[in-house]
C-alpha cells in the first residue's frame, strides 16, 4: 500500500485543489485503489467512495444498469472502462470516476485476455483511457499494478 499512497495523497491535492469528488469502479484490484484513496487522511472531502464490480451481479446492483445496456460489451476493454466510468460517476454525483477492468490471474479471462491485462478510464470533464499489459500471473502483484496504474491515470487526467 505504501507505493500507492504518494499517488493517492496527489489525487488527494489535486481534487481538494478543484473542489471536486471522485468515485471509483473497480474490477480485479479488488479494492486497492478504494483503499490507497480512503488511507489519506481528509479523503471524505473528495473521495465519495465506490465499488468493486467483480461479477454481472455486481454491476446490476447499481441504480438502473440493466443486462441490454451491456450488448456487445465485453469487460476488460476500453469501451467497457469508458461506459461503467460515466454510469458511475453520474450515479454516485461525482465529477470524476476512475474505472478498472482487468484480469489479474493466474489464468486468463473467459474474454481471451491474458493475465496481467487491464483496462482503465477516467470520466469527468476530460475522459481518458489506458491498456496496460503486465506480462505477469502473479495474480497480487498484477491487483497493485493495476492500482498503480489507475492512479496514475488518475493523476494525469487531472492535471490536464
Amino acid at each position: 500500500m505504501q507505493t500507492l499512497m504518494p499517488l493517492s495523497e496527489e489525487v488527494g491535492k489535486l481534487l481538494v485543489a478543484r473542489n471536486d469528488k471522485v468515485a471509483v469502479a473497480e474490477s480485479a484490484a479488488g479494492g486497492l485503489i478504494n483503499a490507497a484513496l480512503l488511507a489519506v487522511a481528509g479523503a471524505s472531502g473528495w473521495c465519495i467512495g465506490g465499488a468493486v464490480l467483480y461479477t454481472p451481479r455486481s454491476r446490476f446492483a447499481l441504480k438502473d444498469m440493466h443486462p441490454e445496456m451491456f450488448a456487445g460489451m465485453t469487460g476488460s476493454t476500453e469501451v467497457y472502462a469508458r461506459f461503467m466510468a460515466r454510469m458511475v460517476r453520474e450515479r454516485f454525483d461525482a465529477q470524476w470516476c476512475l474505472c478498472e477492468t482487468g484480469t489479474a490471474g493466474p489464468t486468463g479471462s473467459r474474454y481471451g485476455y491474458a493475465a496481467g491485462h487491464a483496462c482503465f478510464a477516467v470520466s469527468g470533464p476530460v475522459e481518458r483511457v489506458l491498456t496496460i499489459e503486465t506480462g505477469s500471473n502473479d495474480r497480487v502483484a498484477n491487483m497493485y499494478a493495476f492500482a498503480e496504474a489507475g492512479l496514475r491515470l488518475l493523476v494525469e487526467t487531472l492535471k490536464a
